[in-house]
């Protein structure tokens, strides 16, 4: 009698921890929602904008930046941001770079395709079939 009740203690010892694990993970995912939210709201609407970016080593990179009516290029660094020009609206090429499809299988493909073999490959992976 005594083993059978301390079976069915840890049993509710493991679900209750489950179901407080469960709301802890659940309140988490509010809070993140949340924070996001409000920093979202915060960062839209502004005068100040990042219009290209590029990284020229790991600490180092160059950003067009938009603030107002002013483009201005600047180099970034890990201590530092210095002004490296002010740039006229017509000097700025703009690229439309979500027009390209990004699924997994377009993505896929490519690789295959430009791996040594690749061909080859789908040949192979189709013969199986």
């Amino acid at each position: 009698m005594l083993l059978a009740s301390s079976g069915v203690n840890s049993t509710v010892q493991l679900i209750t921890i489950l179901i407080i694990f469960a709301l802890v993970l659940g309140v988490t995912l509010f809070v993140t929602r949340w924070i996001a939210g409000f920093q979202k709201e915060h960062m839209t609407g502004s005068n100040i904008t990042v219009i290209d970016s590029m990284r020229l080593t790991q600490n180092q990179i160059i950003e067009i930046v938009r603030i107002g009516n002013q483009y201005i290029a600047l180099a970034v660094s890990k201590d530092s941001v210095t002004v490296l020009t002010k740039l006229d609206e017509e000097e700025i090429k703009y690229t439309d770079n979500k027009s390209e499809s990004l699924d997994f299988s377009s993505i896929l493909s490519k690789v295959r395709k430009s791996s040594p073999g690749g061909d080859e490959k789908t040949e192979a992976s189709k013969e199986d079939e």
